[in-house]
């Protein structure tokens, strides 16, 4: 099992990935004006290769229809936390920075804000194929300032996968749809009285799982204790972020009964920062997982040539929504996100990078990664496309969650107030701290980080 981090860990981390960023990108995206660097995030499972595959395609191509011109890819293999270290220690200098980036939309506003990316509005306002994507993807990759930063390759939603075969050794419905938190502990109960050696729910929880842990696990939550319209994270209002509510501490509430009466993975298993792979990759393939609180984009795990091929998983997973908290209107929620394609503010070739999203971007090829990696689109012609609808089980049902879902506040302040939610969620699942001292860390962390601007709610 993993060893806990000690705390002289991440600073170590740190100056290890700094130290190898410097050497990543070489003499830097500059040095040759007919050659663009990619850098993106890989898989750190190696029998995963959807995005590999997919931008090798996009290469021949491009390079096909600009003679003279190459691609060369820096890709970054790493958990999430690490990925967006090293990305950013890489945007620092013109020497290390790629033309172009794959952005997570959660940090974009905090790159924008470093002045690590460039503006496209010269570029989309020259580009026909711009009107087709949804206003909601355009804005997740808007800055402040109101000037666009990212090419949105898709979005995403959040839902229940449940396994019908250790549903039915649980006595369990088949079309089990629950209505409440409570509803879902209840389920998750009776499996670990019924089905003994599965694990009745997996909920992503602590800094070692990332913004996983915060978006697919703690927001799943936070996002349905109210009535849909306020959001429970960020006061628009008065621009500043929440501290001291009901429903922070009732969404850690959920997290430390999951671990504390054991219906989740061991602890060290759910701290471990790889555990997403084992979760997809072993547990859920071979039944030893009743319930996961996941995303949209897991098949892409289980497609032929993955290493983890499940072409039954249509037939063995069923599909719910996340209730609300006591079943109130709306009644279900999701999280949406997302990644974007964005070009270095220090990049050597940015006119040849937009060039090369041009081309990702058809749509065909659009279609093409949407359907790949089991993602939502968010180009119009493609959505109203039948060829996409019906490319594979769960997307209609992932799809339909749209209506439903709610978007990080996409603040540059963001990613430092996830952070501080990991560690309220670690502190109730090892039982280091009860729910009302983790709550009370949040809060003072919140506004340390934020310089004092809360409200408390």
């Amino acid at each position: 099992m993993p060893v806990r981090p000690t705390a002289a860990l991440p600073l170590l981390l740190t100056a290890a990935l700094a130290a190898t960023a410097l050497t990543a990108c070489g003499s830097g995206s500059g040095s040759d004006p007919d050659t663009i660097k990619v850098s993106y995030k890989q898989s750190t499972d190696n029998s995963v290769k959807v995005m590999d595959t997919y931008l090798a395609g996009i290469k021949k191509q491009f390079e096909h229809e600009h003679p003279g011109k190459k691609v060369e890819f820096v890709p970054i293999k790493a958990p999430d936390a690490e990925y967006y270290t090293k990305l950013q220690q890489m945007l620092r200098s013109p020497r290390t920075a790629p033309d172009l980036v794959y952005e997570d939309t959660f940090l974009i506003n905090s790159d924008i804000t470093s002045g690590y990316l460039k503006p496209l509005d010269p570029y989309l306002a020259k580009w026909p194929d711009w009107r087709q994507f949804i206003d909601t993807a355009k804005a997740a990759a808007k800055g402040q300032d109101g000037k666009t930063y990212g090419v949105p390759d898709g979005t995403d939603t959040r839902g229940l996968w449940f396994d019908k075969r250790v549903f039915a050794k649980a006595g369990l419905s088949a079309d089990w749809q629950p209505k409440t938190w409570d509803d879902v502990l209840t389920a998750a109960r009776t499996i670990k009285r019924k089905v003994p050696g599965v694990i009745p729910l997996n909920v992503y929880t602590g800094k070692p799982a990332g913004e996983r842990a915060t978006m697919q696990g703690f927001e799943m939550l936070l996002y349905g204790t109210g009535d849909g319209t306020q959001d429970p994270l960020y006061d628009s209002g008065s621009k500043k972020w929440i501290t001291g509510s009901q429903a922070f501490k009732d969404s850690l509430g959920f997290i430390e009964t999951v671990y504390k009466d054991k219906l989740g993975p061991d602890v060290s298993d759910a701290l471990d920062p790889n555990f997403n792979t084992t979760v997809n990759g072993e547990l859920l393939p071979q039944g030893k997982l009743g319930i996961a609180l996941d995303g949209s984009w897991l098949p892409q795990a289980w497609l032929p040539g993955s290493g983890h091929e499940w072409p039954d998983w249509s037939k063995q997973l069923g599909l719910a929504a996340m209730p609300t908290q006591h079943g109130q209107a709306p009644g279900r929620v999701s999280m949406s996100g997302g990644w974007t394609w964005s070009i270095p503010a220090r990049a050597g070739n940015p006119d040849l990078a937009f060039a090369f999203v041009r081309t990702m971007q058809t749509k065909d090829n659009a279609r093409k990664w949407y359907i790949a990696n089991s993602g939502i689109a968010v180009r119009k012609d493609v959505a109203s496309d039948p060829a996409y609808a019906k490319a594979q089980p769960g997307l209609a049902f992932f799809t339909g969650l749209v209506a439903s879902t709610h978007y990080r506040p996409a603040y540059p302040a963001y990613p430092k107030v996830s952070t501080a939610v990991q560690e309220a969620m670690e502190g109730v699942t090892t039982g280091d701290q009860s729910v009302a001292e983790a709550a009370r860390g949040y809060d003072a962390t919140v506004e340390d980080v934020t310089g004092g601007r809360v409200v408390e709610k």
